[in-house]
């Protein structure tokens, strides 16, 4: 490939909280970007402020059915992450992680581009290993609430895998760890910005269980960091390599962050534990520290402090809705 062209690049899910995140890293080292998404649980809203950039092109597409293009690389980001979210339609969760997965390395192999699938913690289940190495092969429910999504993620793996020993494939696998900042979705149960809002909102900040599970936070421009890294390396690095922060607070200390930077007057509640819930969640970031030199830079406090304004800007815009009709 001449130097002088740049590189075409596709994130599929390229509307969803990380996906944009991706597209405005990647246009910013000057690569052409194809975003597609079918706003199942993306939004245009992520993506409007790039749809004037001439390297920036939206399809609506659903990667469930084929897509054909000439790329030099894709992010396959493509399906929702959070459990309201995976759990509405379960088959159509499971057939996004797998037969996305198979559209996309169909693609892949097709234009021998490259390809890098992301991969969630969710594969670990509720582990009975901690921290997660990426040795470890999991605790997963195939029959539970959160399985179209857990176990989705866990076959797509195993087809990245065998089209790359089928069909020497140039593969990238990346286990990602919960992440949050500005554009997570407001209403998607996820506990950061449920939490931020509830403070923001005055209302009872809700903790299920008794608030001593744990999990662990990544910002969002270190993930993309290391998603993008991971992109880079030698043909025979393909993971899967874990990204997220191993800095682990139990949910009680996330809310009392929380309250303390939004100086909110919320009070915290305790609500009954959602099912097949993981009680604990950390990643071992030792191979991505290793083949990556790559380890977040936030810290918790941090990150929050960057994310609370697009919280904040996002109950003024739909009060301000409200007072208008």
């Amino acid at each position: 490939m001449h130097t002088s062209k740049r590189l075409r690049v596709m994130v599929t899910g390229g509307a969803g909280f990380l996906g944009s995140h991706l597209c405005e890293r990647l246009l910013a080292n000057g690569c052409d970007v194809l975003c597609v998404d079918n706003f199942y649980s993306g939004s245009k809203e992520n993506i409007a402020h790039l749809l004037g950039n001439p390297y920036f092109e939206l399809i609506r597409h659903d990667v469930t059915f084929p897509l054909y293009v000439e790329v030099d690389e894709i992010y396959n980001l493509a399906c929702p992450a959070s459990p309201i979210h995976y759990q509405r339609d379960p088959v159509q969760t499971t057939k996004t992680s797998v037969h996305g997965a198979i559209n996309m390395l169909g693609l892949t192999k097709r234009v021998k581009a490259k390809i890098l699938q992301a991969s969630t913690s969710e594969i670990y289940g509720d582990p009975a290993v901690h921290p997660q190495p990426e040795s470890y092969w999991g605790n997963v429910s195939t029959t539970g609430v959160r399985a179209c999504y857990d176990e989705g993620k866990r076959c797509a793996e195993t087809l990245f895998f065998d089209y790359r020993r089928q069909h020497d494939l140039e593969i990238k696998v990346v286990r990602i760890f919960n992440t949050y900042g500005p554009r997570m979705h407001a209403n998607d149960g996820r506990v950061v910005s449920t939490f931020i809002i509830q403070a923001l909102r005055g209302e009872d900040i809700t903790v299920f269980g008794d608030g001593s599970q744990t999990r662990a936070f990544c910002y969002v421009d270190d993930l993309i960091e290391g998603m993008m890294r991971m992109m880079n390396t030698d043909s025979g690095i393909t993971g899967p390599v874990n990204l997220g922060n191993p800095g682990e607070v139990t949910m009680r200390q996330l809310a009392d962050l929380v309250i303390e930077l939004t100086g909110s007057k919320s009070k915290v509640v305790n609500m009954p534990l959602p099912q097949d819930d993981p009680r604990q969640r950390r990643p071992d970031i030792t191979l991505a520290k290793s083949l990556l030199d790559w380890e977040p830079t936030v810290s918790l406090r941090d990150g929050l402090v960057k994310s609370i304004p697009y919280y904040d800007e996002l109950l003024k815009r739909d009060q301000a809705t409200l007072l208008q009709i």
